[in-house]
């Protein structure tokens, strides 16, 4: 049970870090993610299924979702349309997208394919060890690695230069880098993991779905937010770590109200409207100042370069 709470919530964590990318540090209401979800199951099944090694498989779903994002971002940036629409729009596009790449099958069984998933549970239980056991500890190795590169990757020039473009884009335009360029590859990255974790999930569930992704944006905002609400922090170190814990406890409490709810009269079907209130709860309460930490450091920088200059 415990394993299976910190498998989903490490892999939806994934999710969680891209929405965290585009909702907090670029201040882009990104839509895309319901489409580029189950895009990343959808093109591993296909891959599989056709004989492509499952390791040239991830890499092909990075680039799928990563082009997502970047259609997302052409629609925004050269047509003007709002952030929400455009990603509303790819969203939707993407389900029949997705139709075609599964050869318009809905869903696709994964069962007797050979995954990395497969392969380390084969191994695992050769070995005696519990298969969900190993898959958590491999997921919490790659959620390690991934957090300690964003995390590089924040306190870089390139980094604090699109977190504050999420603050005052005029600031970032009158340093000469051009905003569109640096909210593209934020809105790429962000689809690029989302696709992944999708990847991950068919493998985790053995089978890919085109609605498996459904509710993910509504889902990694309550996940978000309750990281905000359990660790107020301005440090990004921090701030990357609790939206994992966030995506484990919102998976947490989501196995607890499926299993305990019938006890006040609750079912699967109220599950929805449980993530909503919870979204509101923590609107209500939780503050961010991720911009801060993004405007302490880029202007500490320029400042520092002007008294060089001096």
């Amino acid at each position: 049970m415990i394993s299976g709470i910190v498998i989903e919530g490490l892999i939806y964590g994934i999710v969680v870090l891209g929405t965290f990318m585009t909702f907090r540090v670029l201040n882009f209401c990104d839509m895309t993610v319901d489409g580029s979800f189950p895009m990343g199951a959808c093109v591993l099944a296909a891959c599989l299924t056709g004989g492509v090694p499952p390791a040239l498989a991830l890499l092909l779903v990075f680039l799928c979702g990563m082009l997502a994002g970047l259609v997302t971002t052409l629609i925004h940036t050269k047509l003007k349309v709002p952030d929400l629409l455009a990603g509303i729009l790819v969203m939707t596009m993407l389900y029949s997208v997705n139709l075609r790449i599964m050869g318009n099958h809905a869903n696709i069984s994964l069962r007797g394919t050979k995954t990395i998933f497969s392969q380390l549970t084969a191994a695992a239980e050769a070995a005696g060890f519990s298969s969900e056991a190993s898959l958590a500890i491999l997921l919490v190795v790659i959620i390690a690695v991934l957090l300690f590169v964003l995390n590089l990757f924040f306190h870089t020039d390139f980094g604090l230069t699109m977190g504050a473009l999420g603050c005052n884009e005029q600031m970032i335009i009158s340093q000469g880098v051009n905003p569109q360029f640096l909210r593209g590859v934020g809105i790429c990255l962000s689809n690029g993991m989302a696709a992944t974790a999708g990847a991950f999930f068919a493998m985790y569930q053995n089978f890919a779905d085109v609605g498996s992704g459904t509710g993910v944006v509504v889902a990694c905002l309550a996940s978000l937010m309750l990281g905000e609400f359990l660790i107020k922090s301005n440090k990004i170190s921090l701030q990357i770590i609790r939206v994992i814990i966030g995506s484990v406890l919102y998976r947490a409490l989501m196995f607890w109200a499926r299993r305990y709810g019938y006890r006040i009269g609750m079912s699967s079907n109220d599950l929805r409207l449980i993530t909503g209130l919870l979204i509101i709860i923590c609107l209500l309460i939780s503050k961010t100042n991720l911009q801060q930490f993004f405007r302490e450091h880029l202007g500490g920088k320029k400042s520092a370069q002007k008294e060089g200059t001096k």
